[in-house]
């Protein structure tokens, strides 16, 4: 279990790093065809992978890395298939970091498979191959086969869409008719400096606490101490802890490069890997995880072996690069303390809308400038260090109640797959009821009424412990309205933390937020604007998208908004992140102007490609004005706030009046 976060970080940073690289893709496919007779074909997939990279078997042991998988569609119906796919020669290798023994391809890979047609008229075999490639990092792929049965060799991804793809495709793209005018002043609010600063400062936050753990509060004075007696004059003791102390800084900002190249990507891909119903599901699994490790029933560390190695080299090299050795030091024996913080900093700042690469390059950087503040302070003001609290029982009931905070932050991840998924099963009050249970619980720790492993209840509460304590209690009676389904059950201050209103246990008019009339479909609610003769508020939005909610719950609900977007606008709200599978007969393939082709299969894959196709972004919520003929009303807005909102629906309206006035 200890190499659970490392696999997933892993898996992340690979994942960033070859779609970065997706115009150099390490597996380039193609496939051949034989016809062995009028009724079976021998269908053979050839990968060309790239030096240093490698392809898993189908049948790598469990355990380890993702095995290759085909997937034929219509089997059953169109053809059936002949034994197993066979498979050219393959290596098998120890993985010390899955501890088995694995399976792969090198330089190439070859898979055949026998098909048998039961309709002869069939002529064409659509196959997904998922499968995982690995350097030093490993990562999943998918590829698309549509096999034409005609024996000629196609690539993977074909020049020529298909009739009916075209067809759909071209539904697709709008003529906008003053588009210049969506980019024009342009509100946007939510992806500025401010945004920054904000995740900025929960790194900052998160640093300040994983201060008071145990693995690293006893840590500042024997490492300040270090450097200032132990390394032979004052002046150079000091320029050795502020080097060090910067090094924790960059050591924490290097983790989010990684991230820094899911910017040359697929816009979708951002959101699709946010909103993706089991990576919320693994997040939830790792975050009770982090809980219980907090509550002290296993501790969650790297190998010593890492740390050992770390502190060697920083005592043989010296200087500078010793420093930084030790830095890294720090960040390795500490992590039993600040992984899950740095995991809560992962979810909160990487799955969260805006720009993955700089919301956790802010939240980073701030974290280890945090961590690293009092090492550089106390070096240069050494007396401070007699004002530092003694180690004791409280670090231990810091991390306990940063368990507990944890597990709520789990169940936003379970929320998010629930909605995305469309389950119907983590309703609003729900959350808010197992909300309200965690923090009773919490409550009766911190009143010394329960208590985990490793934990001693003092005889006598501190200050401080029933301060907060305090705070506790009138949190859960700020929760207890959510329950109910009334005027106070907004909850305003945790919009875009709960479900959505709408998606409540109590009957509802619609599924639309407060109770608005909206469309999921723009090709029906361009109808209705058209046949009422009103203007559009096209609303992107997503069910995993926290400041959609903020916007709806804080903004929409506005007395002076909500009555022009109930009266005076046709509201089409689509949702991005909708897992919904599209009937067959509305799935096809689009390309981009690249030439890259695209599998349509599900509502959100559409609207998400509908949104980028014509409007060239991809964050939520993004608020477009259009007339019933498409005509762009006004500069396209983002997250902002109720003033600047209604001022925005007010000057729609006046553009449309001109044009009606043509």
């Amino acid at each position: 279990m200890k190499q659970l976060f490392t696999v997933c970080m892993i898996f992340l940073m690979g994942m960033a790093y070859v779609w970065g690289q997706s115009d150099k893709d390490p597996v380039l496919w193609s496939y051949d065809v034989n016809k062995i007779s009028d009724l079976e074909y021998e269908l053979v997939f050839k990968g060309k992978i790239a030096d240093g990279w490698h392809v898993y078997s189908q049948y790598t042991p469990e355990g380890g890395a993702f095995p290759s998988e085909f997937t034929f569609e219509r089997v059953g119906e169109d053809y059936e298939l002949i034994g197993e796919a066979k498979e050219s020669e393959t290596i098998t290798e120890y993985s010390d970091v899955f501890e088995i023994y694995e399976t792969f391809f090198k330089g190439k890979a070859v898979f055949t498979q026998r098909i048998r047609l039961l309709d002869p008229n069939v002529k064409q075999v659509n196959v997904n191959l998922s499968y995982q490639v690995c350097k030093e990092v490993c990562i999943p792929k998918d590829e698309y086969f549509q096999v034409s049965l005609d024996g000629s060799a196609v690539a993977a991804t074909t020049e020529q869409l298909d009739e009916r793809s075209q067809v759909m495709a071209a539904k697709l793209r709008l003529d906008l008719k003053n588009r210049e005018l969506l980019t024009q002043g342009a509100l946007n609010t939510s992806s500025g400096d401010n945004a920054i600063w904000v995740v900025f400062g929960l790194g900052f936050l998160g640093g300040l606490i994983a201060l008071l753990t145990p693995c690293v509060f006893p840590l500042i004075p024997l490492t300040v101490s270090f450097f200032t007696k132990h390394t032979g004059n004052r002046s150079k003791g000091i320029k050795n802890a502020l080097l060090y102390a910067f090094f924790i800084v960059f050591i924490y900002f290097l983790l989010s490069l990684p991230f820094h190249l899911f910017e040359s990507v697929d816009s979708q891909i951002l959101n699709t890997i946010s909103t993706n119903v089991w990576l919320n599901l693994f997040f939830f699994a790792i975050f009770v995880f982090f809980a219980f490790s907090f509550f002290g029933y296993y501790e969650l560390t790297l190998p010593s072996s890492w740390a050992n190695k770390m502190d060697s080299i920083s005592t043989k090299v010296g200087g500078g690069l010793g420093v930084f050795f030790m830095a890294l030091t720090l960040a390795i024996v500490s992590f039993s303390c600040t992984g899950p913080i740095l995991g809560g900093l992962l979810g909160s700042t990487t799955l969260a809308q805006g720009s993955v690469a700089t919301n956790l390059s802010s939240a980073m950087t701030g974290f280890g400038l945090a961590l690293a503040l009092p090492f550089g302070l106390f070096a240069l003001f050494p007396a401070w260090l007699n004002s530092l609290p003694k180690s004791g029982g409280w670090m231990t009931t810091v991390k306990v109640v940063l368990g507990f905070l944890e597990l709520a932050l789990a169940f936003k991840f379970l929320s998010k797959s629930d909605l995305v998924g469309n389950w119907g099963l983590l309703k609003r009050e729900l959350f808010v009821a197992i909300w309200i249970g965690i923090f009773v619980f919490q409550t009766l720790y911190l009143f010394g009424k329960i208590k985990f492993p490793k934990d001693i209840i003092p005889k006598k509460l501190s200050l401080g412990r029933l301060s907060f304590a305090v705070l506790t209690v009138a949190f859960v009676v700020y929760l207890i309205p959510g329950l109910t389904n009334t005027e106070h059950s907004r909850l305003s201050l945790l919009s875009g933390i709960l479900p959505p209103e709408f998606y409540s246990v109590y009957e509802k008019q619609t599924d639309c937020p407060l109770g608005l009339e909206c469309y999921k479909s723009f090709e029906e609610g361009l109808e209705v604007a058209k046949s009422q003769n009103k203007p559009i508020l096209l609303d992107f939005t997503g069910w995993g998208c926290e400041n959609c909610r903020r916007m709806e719950e804080n903004v929409w609900s506005d007395q002076d908004i909500y009555p022009l977007l109930r009266d005076e606008y046709v509201l089409i709200s689509l949702y991005v992140d909708d897992r919904k599978k599209l009937p067959e007969a509305e799935q096809f393939n689009f390309q981009y102007d690249s030439g890259r082709i695209k599998r349509i299969e599900t509502v959100g894959q559409k609207w998400g490609t509908f949104q980028t196709v014509n409007f060239n972004v991809a964050s939520q919520p993004y608020y477009v004005l259009l007339s019933p003929d498409l005509e762009v009303l006004a500069p396209a807005v983002q997250y902002t706030d109720a003033a600047a909102y209604e001022e925005w629906l007010r000057s729609g309206l006046g553009s449309y009046q001109v044009v009606m006035d043509r």
